[in-house]
C-alpha cells in the first residue's frame, strides 16, 4: 500500500486507538530523525546494547544498527523497557556489511573513540549525515570500523581515567548531538512519507489482533472496488 492508499489504511486503524495516542505519535515524530544514526560493533554485554536502543529512543533517533560478527544475542526487553517497538532495529553479521550500508545511504561513519586525533563532541560538524560508530567496552571499535571512518569523535574528560561505559559514552553523545542539531538550521527531521510510514508502524504494534483487522480492511476496500 503507498500514498493515498497508505493514508486511507493509516486513517482506518487509527479508529482502534484513542485519540491521545493518536496525537502522541504525530508529535514524537516531528522530533525524530535520521540525519544522526547510531551503529554498535559486538557487544558483548546485552544491557549496554539495550540501554543504547534506550538513549536513542528517548533523544529521536530512529534507527539503530547492531553488528553481531561475534556476539550474536537478543535485546534485553528488560533494560529497553518498550524502545524496541519505536526505534528501528538493523542487525548485521559482520562490520563491513553495515558500513557498506550506511556509506551507500550518504552517511559519514563516525568512531567514537578517545584517541588524540578525534574531535570534541561540542566541536563536531553537525551539517552532514553521520553514523556514530559505538565500540566494545575494553577493545574498542574494530580496526575496520577505524581504517573506514570518515572522522573520530570523542567526549571531553579531566580526570584519570581514559574512557567511559559505552551506555554512558552514547547517551552523552547522543543527547548532545540531537541537542545542537534541533536548534540549528539543519534539515533533520523525517520526509512526509518516512512519518506516514511510521504512524503506520507505530499503530499497528498498538492495535490487538492487527492481522484481523488488516483483513478486514482489505476485504472492505475490496467490496468497495
Amino acid at each position: 500500500m503507498k500514498n493515498t492508499t497508505d493514508t486511507a489504511y493509516l486513517d482506518y486503524l487509527e479508529g482502534f486507538i484513542t485519540e491521545s495516542r493518536k496525537q502522541n505519535f504525530i508529535n514524537t515524530l516531528k522530533l525524530r530523525t535520521k540525519h544522526f544514526t547510531v551503529a554498535v560493533e559486538d557487544i558483548y554485554q546485552l544491557h549496554n546494547t539495550s540501554a543504547v536502543m534506550r538513549t536513542c529512543e528517548v533523544f529521536g533517533v530512529q534507527e539503530l544498527h547492531v553488528i553481531e560478527e561475534k556476539y550474536g544475542k537478543k535485546i534485553d526487553k528488560e533494560i529497553a523497557l518498550g524502545a524496541q517497538k519505536w526505534v528501528d532495529i538493523y542487525r548485521y553479521d559482520n562490520t563491513e556489511a553495515c558500513i557498506e550500508k550506511l556509506k551507500g545511504q550518504g552517511y559519514k561513519i563516525i568512531a567514537t573513540t578517545p584517541h588524540s586525533e578525534s574531535c570534541y563532541i561540542d566541536d563536531f560538524d553537525i551539517s552532514e549525515r553521520s553514523a556514530l560508530f559505538f565500540g566494545t567496552e575494553k577493545m574498542g571499535l574494530s580496526e575496520e570500523v577505524m581504517a573506514q571512518a570518515d572522522g573520530f569523535l570523542k567526549i571531553p574528560m579531566v580526570g584519570f581515567t581514559e574512557s567511559l561505559n559505552i551506555a554512558s559514552s552514547a547517551a552523552i553523545i547522543i543527547q548532545n548531538l540531537t541537542s545542537r542539531l534541533r536548534k540549528s538550521a539543519v534539515e533533520w527531521g523525517l520526509t512526509a512519507d518516512e512519518i506516514l510510514e511510521k504512524r503506520i508502524d507505530w499503530t499497528r504494534k498498538s492495535i490487538k489482533d492487527i492481522d484481523f483487522v488488516t483483513e478486514r480492511y482489505l476485504a472492505e476496500t475490496a467490496d468497495r472496488l
